[in-house]
């Protein structure tokens, strides 16, 4: 199932976080491409070089939710954020959303660092903060449609069902990633699905913390 869009006809502000978000990951995308892989040594979390100093390397917690290892990643990030983010931002506000969200990011990098602390791969990409929203969306809006391209056909489902299935799928691949952690794997790139999980659920639980007082009441 891969989301098109979904419904904002409930959504009161122009969710210019979210835009800027989209904006800083291509740009610093385009770096990447310009500076090659220097950039990316110096500026992407690399768990060991953390583990061996960790005040000396705290600016790449940060920096490394910018960064992505190809135009695919980018790309499928970039559109999950601008289906799923906007709405979030409308719920929590400006501020809270971009708090939300590098939280969301932080906590995503400490789940796949718990995993693999003495990683040698550099670690890149908003996944985990936009795992985060994802989160915050399922809760607030599990019944939002969404239009999602399923086969040939673009079919309607309810959110709930949609990332549901997602983190489902992330789950089972994270678990079997644990599976087959070891010395030999500690310096193999791939998906890092326990950051999808991990930002996943800090989403889901600031969400439920961020929905009281101040804010609307979560409907569909």
């Amino acid at each position: 199932m891969f989301p098109l869009g979904d419904d904002n006809s409930a959504r009161r502000t122009t969710p210019y976080v979210t835009y800027a978000l989209i904006a800083i990951n291509v740009l610093v995308f385009l770096l990447e491409l310009q500076e090659g892989d220097a950039f990316i040594q110096q500026w992407a979390f690399i768990p060991a070089r953390f583990s061996a100093d960790p005040a000396g390397n705290i600016p790449t917690l940060f920096t490394a939710m910018f960064m992505h290892g190809g135009w695919m990643h980018l790309g499928g990030n970039m559109l999950y954020l601008w289906i799923f983010g906007d709405n979030v931002e409308d719920r929590f506000g400006h501020l809270k959303y971009l708090f939300f969200y590098l939280v969301a990011g932080l906590a995503a990098t400490f789940a796949q660092y718990l995993v693999l602390p003495g990683s040698n791969v550099p670690n890149v990409g908003a996944s985990g903060a936009i795992a985060g929203v994802l989160g915050a969306y399922l809760l607030m809006f599990p019944r939002a449609r969404v239009n999602v391209l399923f086969g040939r056909d673009v079919v309607a489902m309810p959110a709930i069902v949609v990332l549901g299935f997602w983190i489902v799928l992330q789950l089972f691949s994270g678990v079997g990633s644990i599976a087959y952690t070891d010395e030999s794997t500690k310096d193999m790139g791939g998906v890092a699905y326990m950051a999808h999980v991990g930002g996943f659920f800090a989403g889901f639980l600031m969400a439920f913390l961020f929905r009281g007082a101040g804010n609307r009441q979560i409907s569909s």
